[in-house]
């Protein structure tokens, strides 16, 4: 007969890859938290031996200007540990800059700090979870400058995409047919959606959440793989409408908008290496 020890890692292993998910109501039932408000034990062993399995970008990471924080987040992985214990991942693909004060682009121009963008202000890798159209979440990651921010805007999914479809497709209305692949988490809500947060991750700190985080890219792009552009619905706000804030991996199918204009500007000046 099998172990006693082996048949329990056995058991552990068939749970983790069951792909079937329990039916929730949207959000609901994953956002499972302590009377706290927080989702797991910070201090437990059990989480910090877990997540240093995966390894994790500390705090030094996230402490860098803005602009260059967004281009490092591109090939980093973001990693959503769910309330049973299995996790999602993705590779992000596609940021975007807000500077802060000066950009009127940015919830925290003027250096106006609100109960809204507080998080915008807090020390750099801090969550900024805002909400749009009063439904969809978008996640932003507070880098250094005062209230500077990078919006998450696509990811390339790595793990859990049949749970990433599933909690897509509890956020949609009426009989919808299944998302493909790149469409489960190609734009700002989507990935929300997709990785199950909420405004409840606003303010959680990526360096020492047990349920949110990102691991070190394996691959990480040259600055030839980058695409840097304007930003996306940013509507009349002047200069800063058209300033170069976005930034994407070149011919990554999992990005939101492509910019074939700039593209071309970029292969004709010989910015891009032939591959």
């Amino acid at each position: 007969t099998m172990p006693k020890k082996r048949k329990l890692l056995a058991q552990l292993s068939a749970l983790q890859s069951n792909s079937s998910f329990p039916p929730f109501d949207a959000l609901g039932n994953l956002n499972a938290t302590t009377p706290d408000g927080d989702s797991s034990p910070k201090s437990s062993k059990y989480f910090a031996t877990e997540k240093n399995k995966s390894s994790q970008l500390e705090a030094d990471f996230f402490n860098q200007p803005c602009i260059s924080l967004a281009k490092s987040f591109l090939g980093q992985i973001l990693v959503r540990k769910l309330p049973d214990g299995r996790e999602l991942w993705g590779r992000i693909v596609e940021t975007e800059a807000y500077l802060g004060g000066e950009d009127e682009a940015s919830h925290s121009k003027g250096g106006k700090q609100t109960q809204r963008n507080a998080a915008m202000f807090m020390k750099p890798g801090t969550l900024y979870v805002y909400q749009i159209y009063g439904i969809y979440f978008c996640v932003n990651v507070s880098s250094q400058g005062e209230g500077a921010a990078v919006l998450l805007r696509s990811l390339e999914p790595l793990q859990g995409l049949d749970v990433m479809r599933e909690l897509r497709s509890a956020s949609r209305k009426g009989p919808t047919k299944p998302l493909k692949d790149w469409q489960l988490c190609n734009g700002p809500s989507k990935l929300c959606q997709a990785f199950g947060i909420d405004k409840a991750f606003d303010q959680r700190d990526l360096t020492q959440d047990a349920a949110i985080w990102m691991a070190p890219g394996h691959e990480l792009p040259g600055e030839q793989d980058v695409v840097t552009t304007t930003r996306i619905g940013i509507g009349n706000r002047g200069e800063w409408a058209q300033k170069p804030l976005r930034f994407y991996l070149r011919g990554n199918r999992f990005v939101s908008v492509v910019d074939k204009k700039t593209e071309r500007e970029m292969a004709a000046t010989g910015h891009f290496s032939c591959s």
